[in-house]
């Protein structure tokens, strides 16, 4: 009967520490999957219209002295001061007020071309500019442990409050990328331009698409706002680094992202990533964007403390628009 009964238990047993198993390997992982992913941030600028510049009709300056002015007294199209001023006939009035006329004509096709060419240096008349937005991402070995402290010393240390300020941001950052190709294992690139009353809903979505992948923002300096969280006092990291050693040697299934997004007035394009080559010179097209065209920028980056990992899984789980160069 005693034997029966063991033959009858041993087969549940076993299932039994089967789900066991199965349901420690499950909540093990499920741990390790909202363990904290650390982030970094710099941000600052507004999506506000251009000032309009007044305008006013141009002047031209008369070789005698004093100004011609758009309408006179007179009646009809011409010049009458002209004759004492310079002691002549009509006839040469007549040639000089053709010249003028043919001048002003002139100023007048050229703003109206470029009023309809939407060229840059005419932005300011326009209520909703064309303004680009654009996104870069890089994804390194985490064996670039050093452009982790890089970037926080430019978080700390920004003015994200003046378009120079933004615009050095964009350059440091750049080069400090650009310093570490050894490093470079994948990148996506595009821009996409729209008006400027829709481009704030653009910048912002692909901002919160990149926060929404941080358990927390560890560090962050947005609108001069520095804002940073002690490592004791950050979420426990999966642990999988808990070695001092294996902080310098991390495996190559753990990675570094770092993402540049920035806001421009009228277009701008940056290539499709394929290669090192391309990543370099979107790198130096973003580094080097001036200020005054710039209206908001973003850099985010994860991990941001020492002690967090980001590994393959997560990569692909997360990145997936990323390709390998």
């Amino acid at each position: 009967m005693g034997q029966k009964l063991q033959k009858a238990i041993k087969p549940i047993l076993k299932s039994l520490f089967a789900l066991v198993l199965i349901a420690s390997l499950a909540f093990g992982n499920a741990d390790g999957a909202l363990a904290a992913r650390s982030g970094g941030r710099i941000g600052g600028g507004s999506f506000r219209t251009p000032t309009s510049r007044t305008y006013s009709a141009p002047r031209s300056y008369a070789p005698g002295g004093g100004y011609y002015g758009g309408g006179y007294g007179g009646g009809g199209f011409g010049f009458p001061f002209l004759i004492p001023l310079w002691g002549f006939g009509g006839g040469f009035t007549g040639l000089f007020g053709i010249l003028i006329f043919l001048a002003l004509a002139n100023f007048l096709v050229q703003t109206f071309r470029r009023v309809a060419s939407g060229n840059d240096e005419d932005l300011e008349y326009n209520s909703n500019p064309s303004v680009s937005v654009t996104k870069l991402q890089v994804g390194l070995l985490s064996g670039a442990r050093s452009l982790q402290a890089e970037l926080n010393k430019i978080a700390e240390t920004a003015d994200t409050n003046t378009t120079s300020g933004r615009a050095q941001i964009l350059q440091e950052t750049s080069l400090a990328l650009l310093r570490h190709p050894e490093y470079w294992v994948y990148a996506s690139a595009g821009s996409k331009q729209a008006g400027l009353n829709s481009a704030e809903s653009e910048f912002n979505r692909l901002s919160l698409g990149e926060r929404s992948k941080f358990t927390e923002e560890t560090l962050s300096n947005v609108n001069n706002q520095l804002k940073a969280v002690a490592v004791k006092d950050a979420l426990p990291s999966t642990g999988e680094l808990t070695n001092p050693t294996t902080l310098i040697d991390s495996g190559p299934g753990e990675y570094i992202i770092v993402t540049l997004l920035a806001a421009t007035l009228g277009k701008f394009q940056i290539p499709a990533v394929n290669n090192t080559e391309d990543l370099r010179q979107c790198l130096r097209q973003i580094g080097s964007m001036p200020g005054e065209k710039l209206l908001a920028i973003e850099v985010l980056w994860t991990p941001q403390t020492e002690g967090d990992t980001l590994t393959a899984d997560d990569l692909l789980a997360e990145y997936a628009d990323l390709k390998m160069v």
